[in-house]
């Protein structure tokens, strides 16, 4: 085979191991659709048993009804308007995500991780916090 015909092959395989790679970046939109509706409880399916909040008036590590309880509390007193990932990504084997939220009360970052656990990709880290530190 002549170099002219593997650069062809080449970009090929090169380009579709990237896409399989960014297919597995995907954010399952479950959690995308419970965050725009400020909705703990669907949030809740995604969270591990053991979450870390970072939010801005709680930081720690929470067990998963713990945490659905203050992402409840959050979402009560700033009531969604929207949401919308910005960045995802894959690092050593943990999937992320950055996203705008919208609120009647303001705007938000918020970042979060998933790590496999058996089948499944959690949410092991939740950060919200306010845009541009306003």
């Amino acid at each position: 085979m002549s170099i002219i015909h593997i650069f062809p092959v080449l970009f090929f395989l090169l380009s579709s191991a990237g896409i399989s790679e960014q297919e597995q970046a995907r954010i399952p939109a479950g959690i995308s659709v419970a965050f725009k509706a400020g909705n703990a409880a669907e949030l809740s399916k995604f969270l591990n048993q053991t979450v870390e909040l970072l939010l801005p008036e709680k930081e720690d590590f929470y067990r998963k009804n713990v945490a659905e309880a203050i992402l409840k509390d959050f979402f009560a007193s700033h009531p969604t308007k929207d949401f919308v990932i910005r960045y995802q990504g894959v690092k050593n084997d943990v999937q992320y995500a950055i996203g705008n939220l919208k609120t009647e009360k303001g705007d938000f970052r918020v970042y979060f991780l998933m790590k496999k656990v058996g089948e499944e990709n959690l949410i092991h880290l939740i950060r919200i916090d306010l845009e541009n530190g306003k």
